[in-house]
């Protein structure tokens, strides 16, 4: 049941101490006697400034001893104290320091075993080097200037890879280098898969392949389930990699096919770079691929992946046929009943079946329907006045989905 399919858009905070001086006090008394505890406590005073003046030779070192204590010991605070700001960073659980600006570790941190960047099939994700040469559609003769781009890709077995078909688009030429490596590898293009953005590439040089193990595919993942995306994306060289967890799971539309597949929507970070990056569960296994991300002032951390059952119809199709051919459509452009009014003018029972508005020429459907019919079920499967099935449990999902999977 090929046919064209629907062009659709992403939508895109004084104390007045009166401390009595001596100075400030006039004694008398009527005998001299008397004052012998106060003149005795004086010349205590002033022989005490004598000895002090007396030995004023030495006064020199004692002073500069006493500084140097005093300096220690303010460098010693002001150590504490700076060790004791440096505490603050505690993300990775070791001491740190500033130097021109950047963060240093004291310590080496030591690799946990379930830690997920020291995991080996890390080492399948790669970086892709692709050089555009777009066509001039207004002027086909001639071409625009070439331009490079970075993207993902990841190592599926049998000596290929797989990344997103947006990727390679137009290309010229398509290099790969693994991680930890700093030689490039020229890849060759098999397929593309525009509907579904996806792209399978294949390295010959056996040196890209040697202590390579591929990457396994998980099952559809459910909500709230962990997610993490790794990739290349921009702000660095080297792999990067955000965890998130799954957010909503529909039929979603593929901005560079235009098409509506299902997706994942995720809210972990997806951004230029990680196009064709594989995204994994808690055990290591990849659920998907991703491929978009939803920018807008209203919306924040909304991206997409693209989940292992439509990367599995893309790798059938091209084993059964040597090429991708395409997901099947229907080519109807379909309308919901929901207004009562319009279900009993059908009569449609209550919350069944979709309206057919129109046929697409090319559409094969023609042999099977007309305009004003009303599709209740597919497969056995009754459709929603919605125009919705049913998917897990208690979710729903778009009608369209049971087509794209044949």
């Amino acid at each position: 049941m090929a046919g064209a399919n629907c062009s659709l858009s992403l939508f895109k905070f004084k104390e007045t101490s009166s401390s009595l001086h001596s100075s400030s006090l006039t004694l008398r008394f009527p005998t001299p006697r008397k004052t012998l505890n106060s003149t005795h406590k004086t010349k205590t005073i002033r022989s005490k400034k004598h000895d002090f003046r007396r030995n004023s030779s030495n006064a020199g070192k004692n002073r500069d001893e006493i500084e140097a204590v005093v300096t220690q010991k303010r460098l010693k605070d002001d150590k504490e104290k700076s060790r004791s700001q440096a505490s603050g960073f505690k993300s990775f659980g070791t001491q740190r320091k500033e130097k021109k600006g950047f963060l240093y570790d004291l310590k080496d941190s030591q690799a946990d075993s379930g830690n997920l960047q020291d995991a080996t099939f890390l080492n399948a994700v790669v970086k892709v080097y692709c050089t555009h040469t777009a066509p001039d559609y207004s002027l086909p003769w001639q071409k625009q200037r070439q331009f490079t781009s970075t993207g993902s890709a990841f190592m599926i077995g049998d000596g290929k890879l797989l990344t997103n078909a947006h990727c390679v688009e137009h290309n010229t030429q398509v290099k790969v280098k693994r991680r930890g490596d700093d030689t490039k590898f020229v890849a060759k293009v098999l397929a593309r898969g525009v509907e579904c953005d996806i792209a399978l590439l294949s390295v010959e040089n056996e040196e890209f392949w040697k202590g390579a193990e591929p990457l396994r595919f998980g099952r559809l993942p459910c909500l709230q389930d962990s997610v993490t995306v790794v990739g290349y994306p921009l702000g660095g060289d080297t792999i990067s990699v955000t965890k998130g967890v799954v957010s909503r799971i529909e039929v979603t539309s593929y901005a560079h096919g235009a098409s509506d597949l299902l997706g994942i929507q995720i809210d972990a970070a997806v951004n230029p770079g990680n196009s064709g990056g594989p995204a994994f569960n808690d055990h290591g296994e990849c659920i998907g691929v991703a491929f978009q991300v939803l920018r807008s002032d209203d919306a924040e951390n909304i991206g997409y992946v693209i989940p292992t059952t439509v990367v599995s119809h893309f790798l059938n199709d091209y084993e059964k046929n040597g090429s991708y051919t395409g997901f099947p459509s229907l080519g109807v452009l379909l309308q919901k009943l929901e207004n009562p009014a319009l279900r009993e003018c059908l009569k449609v029972q209550s919350n069944e079946g979709v309206l057919v508005r129109r046929i697409e020429p090319t559409s094969d459907a023609h042999n099977v329907l007309k305009e004003g019919d009303v599709i209740v079920s597919f497969d056995g499967i009754n459709v929603g006045s919605e125009g919705t099935v049913p998917f897990r449990s208690t979710e729903r999902i778009a009608f369209r989905y049971l087509i794209s999977e044949k």
